[in-house]
Parts: C-alpha cells; sequence; structure tokens
C-alpha cells in the first residue's frame, strides 16, 4: 500500500511538471526559434555549387582531383574523350584549306582575266586607229580614181582615147570601190557594234565590256566560295567550343565534397558529376518586427565566432519573414502570434577566416549600432 501511495505521488508530481512547463511553453514562446531570437546566433553554412559539363556528353577519361580537395577558379576538375570532335575539327579544317587555295586560285584568274582584256582592250583601239588610216588611205585612192575616171570619161566622149583607155579607168575605180568597201567592214568588225564616235580613247567597245562582265562573274563565285569558308569557320568555332566544355572547370573558388561520377562511365550533358562548396558562407539569425526595423538589405553586420571570440564581418543578403512555426506564441485571436518573426540571412565577408557548421552570435548591442 505504501508503495502504491509513493508511485500515485511521483505520477502526480511530474503530470504537474509537465502541465506547468507546457504553460510556460505556450506563454512564453520558449521553443527553439523563439531562443533563437533571443541569442541570436547562427550556424555557417557554405552554398554548395553542383558542376556539369555544359551541352556536351561523353565517355568520362580524367578525374583530375579528390575529394576535399581545395582548387581555384579554372582548375581542371575532369575531362571527357575527344576523339569524335578531333575528328571533326580536322575535317573542317582541311575543308576550309581546300576552300582557301579554291578562292586564291579563283583571285589568281580574275586578276589574270582582267589583265588581259584590258591589253586585249588596248590592242582593240590600236587596231581601230590603223583601220581608220586604212579607211583615210583607200578614201584617197578611191578619189583619184574617181577623178581618173570622170577625166577618161570626158575624154572618150570626145573620141580623144580609145576604148580600152576607158575601160582600164573604170576597172581601176571598180578595184578602189572594193578596197574602201573591204576597209570600212574591217573598222565595223572591230567595233562590234560600238558607236564610232571619232575618239578611240572615249569609246565603249560591247566586246570588250562582255569579256569584262565575264570575268566580273566568277567574283561572285568567288564571293559564294568566301561565304562557305565562313560558314565553315563558324563551325570550327563551334567545335572548338565544344571541345573546351569537354574539359571541366571549377567555376570558383571552393573544395570538392563528392565526385558523382568516375572514369569510365558516360556523362549526358548537363548531369551534375562534382558537388563543389564554394567560398561563399552565410549564416541565418532571427530578429523581431521590432528589431528588423533598423535592418536593411546591403547592410553590413558584425558577428561573433563563439570558437574563439573574433569578429565576423558580413553583409545582409535578405530579409524575409519566418516560416508561421517560428512566430512567437501570444494572445492574439484564433492562436496567431503578438509577435513576427524574421530570418535575416548575413552572408560573412570573403576574407574571413570562418568553416562551415561554426556559430556566429550576433548580440543586440551590435544590432543596435548598425
Amino acid at each position: 500500500m505504501i508503495w502504491r501511495r509513493k508511485a500515485m505521488h511521483m505520477g502526480i508530481f511530474f503530470s504537474i511538471v509537465l502541465i506547468a512547463g507546457g504553460i510556460l511553453l505556450l506563454y512564453k514562446g520558449n521553443d527553439a526559434v523563439a531562443q533563437g531570437i533571443i541569442k541570436k546566433d547562427g550556424i555557417v553554412t557554405a552554398e554548395q555549387v553542383k558542376v556539369s559539363f555544359q551541352s556536351v556528353s561523353g565517355k568520362l577519361i580524367r578525374e583530375a582531383v579528390q575529394e576535399s580537395q581545395e582548387v581555384k577558379a579554372g582548375d581542371i576538375l575532369m575531362e571527357l574523350d575527344s576523339t569524335d570532335v578531333d575528328f571533326d575539327i580536322a575535317k573542317t579544317q582541311a575543308q576550309i584549306a581546300q576552300l582557301d587555295a579554291q578562292i586564291q586560285s579563283m583571285e589568281g584568274s580574275i586578276q589574270i582575266g582582267f589583265a588581259q582584256t584590258n591589253t586585249t582592250e588596248q590592242e582593240s583601239r590600236r587596231q581601230i586607229d590603223q583601220q581608220r588610216a586604212a579607211i583615210d588611205s583607200a578614201a584617197a585612192t578611191l578619189v583619184n580614181a574617181q577623178r581618173d575616171y570622170d577625166r577618161k570619161m570626158a575624154l572618150y566622149s570626145q573620141g580623144a582615147i580609145a576604148k580600152s583607155d576607158m575601160d582600164d579607168s573604170e576597172a581601176a575605180l571598180s578595184v578602189a570601190q572594193a578596197a574602201m568597201n573591204q576597209q570600212q567592214e574591217g573598222l565595223a568588225k572591230l567595233l562590234g557594234g560600238a558607236m564610232d564616235t571619232g575618239d578611240t580613247n572615249t569609246m565603249v567597245l560591247p566586246q570588250i565590256e562582255e569579256q569584262r562582265q565575264t570575268v566580273a562573274n566568277k567574283g561572285h563565285d568567288r564571293e559564294s566560295l568566301v561565304q562557305q569558308r565562313n560558314q565553315l569557320r563558324v563551325q570550327l568555332q563551334q567545335l572548338e567550343v565544344q571541345k573546351d566544355r569537354l574539359i571541366l572547370r571549377a567555376p570558383e573558388d571552393g573544395k570538392i565534397l563528392k565526385l558523382l561520377a568516375k572514369k569510365g562511365e558516360m556523362i549526358q550533358a548537363d548531369t551534375p558529376v562534382i558537388l563543389l562548396e564554394s567560398k561563399r558562407k552565410y549564416y541565418d539569425i532571427y530578429v523581431s518586427e521590432k528589431q528588423v526595423v533598423r535592418l536593411h538589405e546591403g547592410q553590413d553586420l558584425s558577428g561573433t565566432a563563439i570558437t574563439d571570440g573574433h569578429r565576423v564581418a558580413g553583409t545582409i543578403r535578405f530579409i524575409t519573414q519566418a516560416p508561421g512555426f517560428a512566430d512567437l506564441k501570444g494572445t492574439r485571436e484564433k492562436g496567431q502570434a503578438d509577435l513576427t518573426a524574421f530570418q535575416i540571412r548575413v552572408y560573412t565577408n570573403p576574407e574571413e577566416k570562418v568553416l562551415p557548421g561554426q556559430t556566429i552570435e550576433v548580440t543586440d548591442h551590435e544590432l543596435s549600432e548598425t
């Protein structure tokens, strides 16, 4: 009976303690976050970066780092097999070299074509001048033959000369006229349909212009080859970028937390292969709505490392209302809190020597100094 009575008394005592503790937690808000608002300390956390091969896939042939290794931005982390890309690059380079040779050959052909056309033009103009001189000579011969014919015709009508003399004069006139016609036809052939302005140097020769246009048309063919070469050069640049992306480099300073892929595995594009702990570190604290009015994003805020007591400078990155469970318990209607908690995220300055997992405490005095 005594044992039962003692057990009953102990049960009643513990029940009273639990009820009293619950009431205190309910009215004083002594949950973990509420205590965090009072103490204002946070755990340092480092941002993690999932590193992947950008837009390329292939077989992993090299692991250049190990877990827990410190790396600098730009350090080689991993490498994929580049055999296929190397073949494509060599093929494209050969095609570009072939087009370079074709373009160079065509440029030489165009230069020679224009030079030959200019030479032909000069020769044609000299021949025209020579043909004009021949026409002038034939015209003079024709005039003399016509005069001789007219004179002998007059003498023949008077019976002063024989019929044979008259026939010789008529034959000479016919020969002179034929020679004149031949020389004029030769000039017309040299002109090739051009209007004879009398000034050979300014005359436009259709045959020469046609030759020059034919040579100029080769320039369009050359331009087409140049465009093809430019497209191949762009393709080559893309291949070189693709090859460069087969080498995975550290995006920033940090520490290798985990290798998510092993040598020999086939890696898909944009699939994380390394988990990197960056040098960007932050911690969260909670403040009340009365304290948050003195704070703003971008504001400097210092805390104290509880391990050695040194001050840790930082900057407030954002301020946001804490989740509902973090509100202080109060007496508002329908169970609402009488005060609202705000989450403050503080990023430590890069030069600060703090480790992930350390606790940083921000006192009310430090908050009041901001």
